[in-house]
C-alpha cells in the first residue's frame, strides 16, 4: 500500500478517525503531515495535537520500519521521497495473515493481525504509550524511552520544575551568559523538539556557527539528505529560540537526530582557573589517594550487593516463569534505594495493608512519586503473586491498568514498585456516604468504560491472552484525573494461543465477584471476568456492596435486588441516591440491563468484553433480554481461619475469600 503525504509542500492525504466504534462519519482525531513545516506526522484530536511523531527524513533506503509479531509475519514500512513530495509504503511478508493500520476515536493507532482461529484482530503495537502524547513532559523536558518503563526525564543541564508533577516540565541548572561559557552539549537517539526553525542551503559548519553566534537560539539539528526533496535542498538545519517541547529518547528509531543543546559552563576551564584546582591537589596527594581508594572500596561494594540483588531477582523468575524467563522487562530496583525512598518502611508513609502484605508511599530518585507493596515473608501466596506481577505484568501498557515500574528480592524481603495513584481505589469513594457524592453519574460512566477497556485489553489485544479472576471495586485505582486503572494480577491467568479456558481445584477470589460455574466447578475463562465486570457496574450504579443485605431489605443480594427492579420497570429506585437527581435514567437503565446481561448464570449467555464495550458506547445497539439468575447461598459452612483467609467449606468444593486488599 501506498500512502501519500506531501505534495508539492501540501498536505495530500490524511487519515480520519471514526467518531465512535459503531458510527463511521468523520469525527476529531485524524493523522496528517505538519502544514507549517511539512516536515513531520501529527495525530490531532480537532486541531490540536494529540500525538507527534518526530522529524521525517527525505532518505528513502534508511527509514524502514519492521513490524514482527512472530517468526511467520514481518510488515515493513518505508519512507520514500521524490521532487514533489514523499509518501509511505507498507509491504507485508508473502503468506502472511490480514493486516491493517486502525486509527480510532481514541488517538491510538494500531497496527493488528486477522487471526484465522479465533477470527479477532489482534494488536501486534500501538501508540501512544506512556509520556508518548503531545508535550507530556512538559518544557525542556523528554519521554525516556530506553527505560523498561517510559518516563519523562530531564535533559542534561536541567532540573524538575515540581518534584511531583513531570509534565511541568524542567528548568535550567546555569543561566547562559550568551559567548562566555556557553557551550554545546550533543544528545543522539533524539526526537528533536517541535516548533523549529528550518534554515536551508546550509552546510553543518554553517548550522552550527548560525546558532552560536545567536544569543537566542537554544539548540540546533542538522541532517542531510541523498535526494532533493520538495525544495531542491539537500541540507536540513533546524533551529530553536525558544522552549524545547515534546522531546523523546530512543535506544533505535528512524524518527531520531542529533541535538546540540546550549548549557550555560563550558566543562573546559582557562588555565587560572585549572591552575587554583590542581595546586591544593598537588599539596595533599596522600590525602586524595586514600579518601579516592575509601569511596572505591565503598562504591564497588555497593555496586557488587546491588549486583547480587539483581542476580537474585533474574534467577529466581527464570525459575519460575512459563516462559523461561527469556523475556523479562521488569526494572531492577535495590534494596537499599527502597529504604530510603520508604524512610525505612515508616508507619507514616504506610497507604494500606491486606492479605499479601503492606503497601507504602515512597519517593524514588528523589522526586519520583511511587507505591511499594511489600510482600508479607510468609505467605505462599505471596511469592507466587510477586511471580505473576513481575513475568506478566510488567509485559502490558494500557491506560487502564495500573503500571509496575520495578521488583526487588533481598534476601527474604520480595518487593514491587507500582506508579502511585492519588485518588486511591473506587471502593474508598464507592461505599463511603461521605466520599460517594464526589463520583457523579458522569465520572461512573466514565469509570465503567474505562474498566471495560481495561479488560478488554487483557482478554483479546494484549500479546497474551489473560484472565484477571479478581476483579472488585478496592482492586480498580483511580488517578488524579479519576482514570479507572486495573490492579493486583496476582490471581491472574495466562493464556497462549486460542486457549481461553481452564479448570482449577484451587479456588481463589472474593466471594460475590466469582462466577457460579468458578465457585463451584472450579471452571474459568474469559465470560468469568465478565461476570465480575458485571456484578461491579451494579455497584457503581447503586453505590452498595454486592453482599449488603442490611441494605437490600427483603433481597439477598445485588444481582437478585437489580433484577426485581428492572424487571418491574423500577430501575430509578436502584440508582444510588447521591446521583439519582442528576443523571439520565435512560443511560442508567442501560447500564444495569448490561450489568444484568453480564451475570447471567450460564458463561454461554454472557456477552464477550467486546460486545460489552460496543453495548455501552452505542446507545442504539438492541440489547438482549437477560436471564434470571439463580442464586445460591452459602449454607451449613463453618468459617476457619487460616492466616489472613476465611476459608468456607460445602460440600467437597472451599471458597477462599480474601479480606483487606
Amino acid at each position: 500500500m501506498k500512502f501519500l503525504f506531501s505534495y508539492r509542500g501540501q498536505v495530500a492525504m490524511r487519515l480520519v478517525a471514526w467518531k465512535n466504534p459503531d458510527d463511521p462519519s468523520t469525527g476529531d482525531i485524524s493523522s496528517s503531515i505538519d502544514p507549517n513545516s511539512n516536515l513531520q506526522l501529527f495525530i490531532w484530536n480537532g486541531t490540536s495535537p494529540y500525538l507527534r511523531n518526530g522529524i521525517v527524513t527525505n532518505d528513502l533506503s534508511v527509514s524502514g520500519t519492521t513490524y514482527q509479531s512472530n517468526a511467520t509475519y514481518v510488515l515493513s514500512q518505508s519512507v520514500f521521497s521524490t521532487g514533489d513530495g514523499f509518501y509511505y509504503t507498507y509491504t507485508a511478508s508473502e503468506g502472511s495473515p490480514y493486516t491493517r493500520l486502525l486509527l480510532d476515536y481514541t488517538g491510538n493507532m494500531r497496527l493488528q493481525i486477522w487471526n484465522n482461529n479465533s477470527l479477532l484482530w489482534k494488536a501486534a503495537s500501538e501508540v501512544p504509550s506512556a509520556c508518548d502524547f503531545y508535550a507530556s513532559c512538559g518544557p525542556f523536558g523528554y519521554c525516556d524511552h530506553t527505560r523498561v518503563a517510559p518516563a519523562c526525564q530531564c535533559i542534561d543541564g536541567f532540573e524538575p520544575i515540581d518534584a511531583l508533577n513531570s509534565s511541568r516540565g524542567c528548568r535550567r541548572k546555569e543561566a547562559l551568559e550568551c559567548g562566555q561559557g556557553d557551550h554545546f552539549l550533543t544528545l543522539s537517539g533524539m526526537k528533536i523538539p517541535d516548533k523549529f526553525v528550518h534554515i536551508r542551503n546550509r552546510s553543518f559548519d554553517q548550522c552550527q556557527a548560525q546558532c552560536s553566534r545567536n544569543c537566542s537560539c537554544l539548540a540546533y539539528a542538522y541532517a542531510y539528505s541523498s535526494n532533493d526533496g520538495t525544495m531542491g535542498d539537500t541540507s536540513r538545519c533546524l533551529l530553536w529560540t525558544g522552549v524545547l517541547l515534546d522531546m523523546g529518547k530512543a535506544s533505535v528509531s528512524p524518527a531520531t537526530e542529533t541535538l546540540y543543546l546550549r548549557l550555560g559552563r563550558s566543562p573546559v576551564k582557562n588555565k587560572s582557573k585549572l591552575a587554583k584546582i590542581l595546586l591544593p591537589t598537588i599539596a595533599c596527594p596522600l590525602l586524595l589517594a586514600s579518601a579516592t581508594l575509601l569511596w572505591t572500596c565503598k562504591y564497588k561494594g555497593k555496586q557488587k550487593q546491588k549486583e547480587v540483588q539483581k542476580r537474585m531477582v533474574l534467577e529466581y523468575l527464570r525459575s519460575t516463569d512459563e516462559d523461561g524467563g527469556e523475556d523479562i522487562e521488569c526494572t531492577f530496583i535495590s534494596f537499599e534505594d527502597i529504604v530510603t525512598a520508604t524512610d525505612n518502611f515508616s508507619e507514616s508513609n504506610m497507604l494500606g495493608k491486606g492479605g499479601f502484605g503492606k503497601v507504602y508511599k515512597g519517593i524514588l530518585q528523589g522526586s519520583k512519586e511511587v507505591a511499594i507493596k511489600r510482600l508479607s515473608k510468609g505467605s505462599g501466596q505471596g511469592t507466587e503473586e510477586f511471580r505473576n506481577e513481575v513475568v506478566l505484568i510488567a509485559k502490558l501498557q494500557h491506560r487502564n491498568l495500573v503500571k509496575l515500574l520495578g521488583c526487588c528480592i533481598h534476601e527474604d524481603e520480595k518487593l514491587l514498585v507500582y506508579e502511585y495513584l492519588s485518588n486511591k481505589s473506587l471502593d474508598y469513594f464507592l461505599f463511603d456516604s461521605e466520599r460517594k457524592p464526589m463520583l457523579q453519574w458522569p465520572e461512573r460512566h466514565k469509570i465503567i468504560q474505562g474498566i471495560a477497556r481495561g479488560i478488554l485489553y487483557l482478554h483479546q489485544d494484549s500479546r497474551l491472552t489473560i484472565i484477571h479472576r479478581d476483579l472488585k471495586a478496592s482492586n480498580i485505582l483511580l488517578d488524579k484525573e479519576m482514570i479507572p486503572k486495573i490492579s493486583d494480577f496476582g490471581m491472574a491467568r495466562i493464556f497462549c494461543g486460542d486457549k481461553d479456558h481452564a479448570n482449577t481445584k484451587r479456588v481463589v477470589g472474593t466471594y460475590g465477584y466469582m462466577s457460579p460455574e468458578y465457585a463451584m466447578q472450579g471452571a474459568f475463562s474469559v465470560k468469568s471476568d465478565t461476570y465480575s465486570f458485571g456484578v461491579l457496574l451494579l455497584e457503581i450504579v447503586s453505590g452498595l456492596k454486592m453482599c449488603s443485605p442490611h441494605l437490600i431489605m427483603d433481597f439477598p443480594n445485588l444481582i437478585i435486588y437489580a433484577w426485581n427492579l428492572w424487571k418491574d420497570g423500577k430501575t430509578e429506585d436502584f440508582v444510588d441516591s447521591s446521583i439519582k437527581e442528576n443523571c439520565p435514567l435512560d443511560e442508567v437503565s442501560r447500564c444495569i440491563h448490561i450489568g444484568l446481561l453480564c451475570v447471567q448464570d450460564s458463561p454461554d449467555r454472557r456477552p464477550l468484553m467486546s460486545e460489552v464495550l460496543s453495548m455501552l458506547e452505542n446507545k442504539t445497539t438492541q440489547l438482549p433480554i437477560p436471564m434470571q439468575a439463580v442464586y445460591f447461598v452459602r449454607r451449613d459452612a463453618e468459617p476457619a481461619r487460616v492466616g489472613n483467609y476465611t476459608v468456607l467449606s460445602l460440600n467437597v468444593m472451599s471458597f477462599t475469600e480474601v479480606e483487606g486488599r
